[in-house]
C-alpha cells in the first residue's frame, strides 16, 4: 500500500505500527462492529489503516452504516476498549486541533500525530 511509504517519508508515523494485516483485520473487525450504534457484520468493516502505539490504537474504517471514521481503542487489562470515534474531513491546517483532540482522549503523542497526518492526507 503506497500510503505506508508516504508516512515513512514524512515521519509523522515513526514509532507507530500502521500495517493492515489479516490478523489485525480479524482482531479489529468485531471491535469496530460492536462499537457502532447500527449493527454491521464484522466482515463488512473495511480498513483504511490501523495505527498502534503502546496500549492505544486507532482504526480508520469504512462501514456500510456510517461515514468513514477513526475509532480509538485503549487496551485495559489485556482487552481493547472503545474510547471514541472521530469522523469527517480535515484540512492540513487542522492538524494541531486533531492532535490535541486525540491527546485529550488519552492517546499517546505519536499516535495522535499519526492520526492527524492520516486524516489530512
Amino acid at each position: 500500500m503506497t500510503l505506508t511509504f508516504a508516512f515513512a517519508a514524512n515521519g509523522a508515523c515513526d514509532g507507530v505500527k500502521v500495517d493492515v494485516t489479516k490478523a489485525r483485520k480479524q482482531e479489529y473487525a468485531p471491535l469496530v462492529a460492536s462499537a457502532l450504534d447500527n449493527k454491521v457484520k464484522p466482515a463488512r468493516v473495511k480498513f483504511i489503516t490501523i495505527m498502534e502505539n503502546g496500549n492505544w490504537s486507532a482504526a480508520y474504517v469504512s462501514t456500510p452504516v456510517s461515514d468513514d471514521g477513526v475509532m480509538f481503542f485503549q487496551t485495559v487489562d489485556g482487552k481493547k476498549q472503545f474510547r471514541d470515534v472521530w469522523g469527517g474531513y480535515a484540512d492540513p491546517s487542522e492538524k494541531p486541533e486533531l492532535v490535541s483532540w486525540a491527546k485529550k482522549l488519552g492517546a499517546p503523542q505519536d499516535l495522535a500525530k499519526c492520526f492527524a497526518e492520516e486524516v489530512t492526507e
